[in-house]
């Protein structure tokens, strides 16, 4: 299934597509008496219950569903957890060692955007940089997994994901990655969440990101240094993963921090990514105010 949420920000109607028909999830979400596509759908088996509804052929299509705009397919995650320098050709572009082990950061939740949105550079940065990633979203509470082998039970599906980052209030303001990656607007997620069983191998996906028609990034998954099911367990280990959460599983080489002449992105500027099976976004760069 392709979950979506259509709409205003912060009225958004979920839906399921279906052969490129947007269906209202509405019906699905008041039986299960949750109000979005969050964390409790998730933890109350929505998932199941939708897929029972799309087969059974009872929820209705949206109309006008074309001209509504593209919410991030997921209301506010529990958490959104980050993998640093998780791709070969990145870890070489910046110079840094493979790490040992994956390396763990956080997001505020906040952060989400639909893929479609602005995007705000922040007061007094210089240094605002773009990261396509894989996003994976859980669907089961994952504590203390046995082995990575059972991480792929834990997956409700995967969405394309943007993982804007301030580069200076990353890494030269004190050393906590988290300042550098929080700041309003700066995680554009969708178009859709695709569940996990149409997602053949997330091993096995392109990502390509450019910059004003400027092609930056184009990388495989296969390059990842700690694979989807290895990252999964392996934060299970130090956390419990809730469902609805969301884990940025790093990026490909190709960002501004790597470039030569570091064209970190400013007002004006537009970028598109896309993720094979995933769906493309594309956000105008905007200047924040106090």
């Amino acid at each position: 299934m392709r979950l979506a949420r259509l709409g205003p920000a912060g009225a958004e109607i979920p839906t399921v597509v279906v052969d490129g028909t947007h269906h209202d999830l509405r019906p699905v979400l008041d039986s299960l008496g949750v109000a979005d596509l969050g964390p409790a759908f998730f933890a109350a088996d929505g998932l199941a219950r939708a897929a029972t509804a799309v087969a059974d052929g009872t929820l209705p299509e949206l109309p006008g569903a074309a001209d509504l705009r593209v919410g991030a397919p997921l209301a506010r995650p529990g958490k959104i957890v980050c993998i640093g320098l998780n791709y070969r050709d990145h870890a070489a572009e910046t110079g840094a060692a493979l790490p040992e082990e994956p390396i763990i950061f956080m997001k505020d939740p906040s952060t989400v955007v639909g893929p479609f949105d602005r995007v705000l550079v922040p007061v007094g940065s210089t240094k605002t940089d773009w990261e396509v990633e894989l996003g994976v979203v859980i669907g089961r509470t994952a504590r203390y997994l046995g082995s990575p082998a059972e991480s792929r039970d834990h997956v409700a599906g995967y969405v394309l994901s943007h993982d804007v980052s301030e580069r200076e209030f990353q890494l030269e303001r004190g050393g906590q990655w988290d300042k550098g990656k929080s700041c309003e607007t700066f995680n554009p997620l969708g178009p859709e969440l695709v569940t996990a069983d149409e997602v053949a191998d997330p091993q096995d996906l392109r990502l390509t990101l450019s910059v004003n028609g400027v092609a930056r990034q184009d990388g495989t998954t296969a390059d990842m240094i700690f694979g989807v099911d290895h990252v999964i367990w392996y934060l299970s280990q130090f956390m419990v993963l809730e469902p609805g959460d969301v884990i940025n599983t790093g990026t490909p080489a190709g960002v501004a921090l790597g470039l030569p002449d570091h064209p970190y992105l400013k007002a004006g500027d537009v970028v598109e990514l896309e993720i094979t099976g995933l769906g493309r976004g594309r956000q105008t760069f905007e200047q924040a105010t106090r």
